[in-house]
């Protein structure tokens, strides 16, 4: 069977890196990055080169600017990444032999913050942050542009992707229980969605092998987990006994409000980020794979991104 020829922008990220080790095993993987791993035994292009690939299957984009948690970056430093390298890859796209497209947005692209039950494709998009308005106008560009009949655009909104690799707010939670220090906001009762890289990656693969519509698709495990299910999954990964705190909400709402007035670490902003739920619908995916449930449960695939971080 012939290789499919598949480009991926930002492969040496994390999802890149973990796409480039599960579909290298059968494709044949491009990368465009603005360094070379030598790790990665794939050929390497440029931006400027775009016009010499042939053949290709499939176009991977995954270059972006991260959600900047210190805010020094400008709202145009956003647009410029997330929507300028969009537009120059999806116009080499329109105009290549490439059979389809896979954006990856980000539910922030939707909501910072859930309002109803959760969190689905028909929500009416309202970001409030640069980086989520930036990652609407990439899709909006990708939406406005007429689609070849032979050519398939699939937009993904993930929710907080995990797994070997990751170095996002779940690495800060573990390492924050791991020096010994009990996790004092039990008392609050959140749902979040996350997205283990292993599902990702069988999303991914299904779509390079389906004929599923083209679309904008929520990606995420099938069942939200608690910050209490994380605290007590973190303490099983280390083989410790689970120190928790309930402290009474209004004692934390307390330390928050007086963070406000003197510009502490812990305010009243950050405390609702910490505390709120987040539920995303990963439905409409699963009725275009057709399969009632993905692979890894959701549980499972947060032991492994904790056992991962601790070898």
């Amino acid at each position: 069977m012939e290789l499919k020829k598949i480009l991926i922008t930002g492969i040496n990220g994390f999802v890149g890196t973990n796409l480039y080790t599960a579909l290298s095993k059968d494709d044949n993987i491009i990368g465009l990055d603005v360094f070379r791993d030598p790790n990665k035994k794939t050929k390497y292009v440029k931006w400027d080169s775009l016009g010499k690939i042939q053949n290709l299957h499939c176009i991977i984009h995954l270059a972006g600017k991260a959600h900047d948690t210190k805010n020094t970056s400008s709202e145009q430093d956003y647009f410029d990444v997330n929507l300028g390298l969009t537009q120059k890859i999806f116009d080499y796209f329109c105009a290549s032999n490439a059979e389809k497209f896979i954006l990856f947005s980000s539910v922030k692209a939707v909501a910072d913050s859930v309002v109803g039950e959760f969190l689905s494709e028909k929500v009416v998009p309202n970001p409030r942050t640069a980086y989520g308005r930036s990652k609407l106008a990439a899709e909006k560009y990708i939406l406005s542009k007429p689609l070849p009949s032979n050519k398939k655009v699939y937009i993904f909104r993930p929710s907080m992707i995990h797994g070997a690799g990751n170095k996002g707010n779940l690495n800060l939670l573990y390492s924050f229980i791991k020096r010994g220090l009990p996790y004092p906001l039990l008392a609050y009762q959140n749902l979040r969605s996350f997205c283990s890289i292993d599902n990702l990656i069988y999303i991914v693969r299904q779509i390079l092998e389906s004929d599923a519509e083209t679309g904008i698709y929520n990606i995420c495990d099938d069942k939200p987990l608690s910050t209490s299910e994380l605290v007590e999954l973190i303490y099983q990964s280390l083989g410790k006994q689970n120190r928790s705190l309930v402290i009474p909400k209004g004692y934390i709402n307390l330390v928050a409000k007086t963070g406000d007035l003197f510009h502490l670490p812990i305010n009243s902003e950050r405390l609702k980020k910490m505390t709120e739920s987040y539920i995303v619908s990963n439905q409409k995916i699963k009725k275009a794979l057709k399969i009632s449930c993905l692979p890894f449960e959701s549980k499972e695939g947060m032991i492994r991104t904790f056992q991962s971080f601790s070898e």
